[in-house]
């Protein structure tokens, strides 16, 4: 089966990236919803989800020792490049970046790598359609590993219950979780503000994404906080090619929606419509 993948990114967090996702999902005819952004997730906030399942994620191993077999001579210590190992040889497993090298090291085999719990997923039904979503528990690693899992559930899911669309929350920046975000989608929509700093997110982000084989868009979110940044911002994209596909104003009842875990787009419809947002939804839909 056919599945048109869509995913909403940005080159920083607070860029209204969520709450256009937020937006479009009521119009994409009941879609798989995926968040990716599994260090901040927040639109099951916004759906208020049922959770139907939720699973630990297992990102990598750490090291675990053995006191029982250990000798204390310290050559594990020695050979860690993260000092993750104590004076008394205690694993500090914040730091500890699952290498193996201790394991490999160790002459008494006190050290095995052991498989480490980094976040859970979770399936959930909401309003709109089925949500998988993701939390990598604070501080962990592997959020690209996460993402991927999120993606790989997703698309599961749609081919299971017959759905052809799968609406993808991004992750900001341009780190591995982002990339496991964007490969493989059909059209990425890039949120930016008009300023300076936007104009760099943009460059950077479209950087990236131009090396996979996918249709870019551009929405720029409060078009009218600099009249400056916008036509810096219009100017990269008339340079480069990229469609804008969407202006957005700033407008204080998006704000109350979201405040109030409300659709935007459909607690304000009119201002949504004068924006031209139904013309947009059918471009991402083709």
């Amino acid at each position: 089966m056919d599945i048109n993948e869509i995913v909403v990114i940005s080159g920083k967090g607070g860029t209204g990236k969520t709450t256009l996702v937020a937006s479009m999902v009521p119009f994409l005819e009941n879609p798989v919803i995926a968040d990716c952004d599994v260090d901040a997730p927040d639109l099951n906030i916004l759906f208020g989800e049922t959770i139907r399942e939720a699973k630990d994620f297992v990102g990598l191993k750490r090291a675990v020792i053995n006191d029982d077999l250990c000798i204390k001579c310290g050559l594990c210590r020695e050979k860690c490049k993260f000092n993750a190992i104590s004076e008394d040889i205690k694993i500090n497993f914040s730091k500890c970046e699952g290498c193996s090298v201790c394991e490999y090291v160790c002459p008494v085999g006190a050290i095995e790598m052991k498989d480490c719990v980094v976040g859970q997923v979770f399936d959930s039904d909401t309003e709109y359609g089925p949500m998988v979503h993701a939390r990598l528990i604070p501080g962990e690693e592997t959020s690209g590993k996460l993402v991927s899992e999120v993606r790989k559930s997703a698309k599961a899911l749609a081919e299971k219950t017959g759905k052809e669309t799968i609406i993808i929350d991004g992750s900001p920046g341009i780190a591995c979780n982002v990339i496991a975000s964007i490969t493989g989608v059909k059209k990425t929509v890039i949120v930016i503000e008009p300023t300076f700093s936007g104009l760099h997110d943009l460059e950077k982000v479209h950087r990236l994404v131009q090396n996979f084989s996918m249709d870019i868009m551009v929405v720029i979110n409060k078009c009218d906080l600099s009249e400056d940044g916008l036509i810096a911002i219009e100017n990269y994209c008339n340079e480069q090619n990229l469609e804008i596909a969407l202006k957005i104003p700033f407008n204080k009842d998006i704000v109350r929606s979201i405040s109030e875990r409300k659709i935007p787009s459909i607690e304000n419809k009119d201002f949504f419509d004068s924006l031209g947002f139904d013309e947009f939804i059918e471009s991402i839909k083709r």
